[in-house]
């Protein structure tokens, strides 16, 4: 493959670009990454505009003028719905008299979800992927490049590119080919089956959970898990990060990979957990109720993730950023990783030094609390 036959380019949309071609170079088993969701974003207006996150995927064109490859890029003015902070770097480099941002972002906005970032079937096209992102920020005088949230198969592309790795730990359930819910109790310690047998009963005291997916889900649970969603959305980031159009436009076209979750009581919506399905893991995503029951918000977002995992097969269940109480309901720490370009040689001296000394604590971090995992020891 000659590279001279390649031509990179910047777009302004996502949606602009050929689906086919677009779902063509992610391999299909991520939705975060799929045309239909990225596009949804666009053309609900949950990026762009005001929102701080303008989008600029990069793309490798063939010599047919096809998609080759491409990076899901923004342009970012602040650092808000990345879950990966840098405000500590953006801050010192505003003392130092530098500009931080605008900076740019390779991920899907709001998503903390593993997932591949270097959009191609070719490897040879990933490094010029990354270095079409290193200029655009060193020609248009952006601080840094980031990348988050790196399926761990395409880290080793960003760290031969000499990108900087930061890790992190999430907690994700695993599948062991288990059975049935009670099959996976079975391999927790005793008193750990007895508190999540307590929980789960609680929580569906007087209550009716329903699993909605495909056409199932009609615009009257998107209008009650909206209103669920914007609570949350306000009490953890403000101002939630997407619009409700945004929620029609994944049930019109990838409502086979979304599964709504939804309690009533006395046939009315009060909580619901919105998941979506990969080839290979369900995704926790949002969250939300209009009242406070003890557990139930364990059980629609870990435990009722867990089964439909089993039902459908899959091999793990994401639930997203964050959340130390998942331990104890079979969640166990896994490290996710980040990479970073930064453009000022001092700045990226100080945060090598800084990534350094904080992957040694996620290190022991990860070790701590994989020893206190629920399950019973061999």
């Amino acid at each position: 493959m000659s590279e001279g036959e390649f031509t990179a380019k910047v777009h302004s949309a996502i949606g602009a670009l050929p689906a086919q071609e677009w779902d063509g170079l992610t391999g299909g088993g991520n939705p975060f990454v799929s045309h239909a969701f990225l596009s949804a974003l666009e053309e609900s207006g949950s990026v762009g505009g005001r929102s701080g996150w303008q989008p600029v995927p990069i793309t490798i064109e063939g010599p047919d003028g096809s998609l080759a490859a491409a990076l899901p890029s923004y342009l970012k003015q602040h650092s808000q719905g990345e879950y990966v902070f840098d405000h500590a770097w953006a801050d010192a480099w505003h003392r130092a008299g530098g500009e931080y941002y605008p900076k740019l972002q390779i991920a899907v906005p709001f998503t903390p979800a593993t997932g591949p970032r270097l959009l191609t079937s070719h490897p040879e096209l990933t490094l010029p992927l990354l270095r079409a992102a290193e200029t655009l920020c060193r020609n248009n005088g952006f601080s840094s490049a980031h990348a988050t949230f790196i399926e761990p198969e395409q880290v080793p592309y960003f760290e031969k590119a000499g990108w900087l790795l930061r890790e992190d730990i999430q907690f994700h359930w695993e599948n062991r080919a288990y059975a049935d819910f009670e099959e996976f109790l079975t391999a927790l310690s005793s008193r750990k089956r007895k508190d999540i047998r307590k929980e789960r009963a609680k929580a569906q005291e007087g209550v009716e959970i329903r699993t909605l997916r495909g056409e199932n889900i009609r615009e009257e649970h998107w209008d009650a898990f909206w209103e669920f969603y914007q609570d949350t959305g306000a009490r953890k980031w403000g101002r939630p990060y997407l619009t409700r159009s945004a929620f029609t436009l994944m049930g019109e076209t990838m409502a086979d990979r979304i599964l709504l979750v939804l309690a009533f009581i006395d046939g009315e919506p009060v909580a619901g957990a919105l998941n979506f399905i990969g080839d290979e893991a369900l995704y926790g995503r949002y969250w939300g109720a209009r009242l406070d029951k003890p557990f139930l918000h364990f059980e629609l977002c870990y435990y009722q993730a867990i089964d439909a995992a089993i039902a459908l097969g899959l091999s793990r269940v994401e639930a997203g950023a964050q959340g130390g109480h998942k331990l104890a309901r079979g969640y166990e720490p896994v490290r996710t990783v980040s990479a970073h370009y930064i453009v000022h040689d001092g700045l990226r001296e100080a945060i090598a030094d800084y990534l350094e000394r904080e992957r040694a604590g996620i290190a022991q971090d990860q070790l701590w609390l994989g020893e206190r995992a629920p399950y019973r020891k061999a």
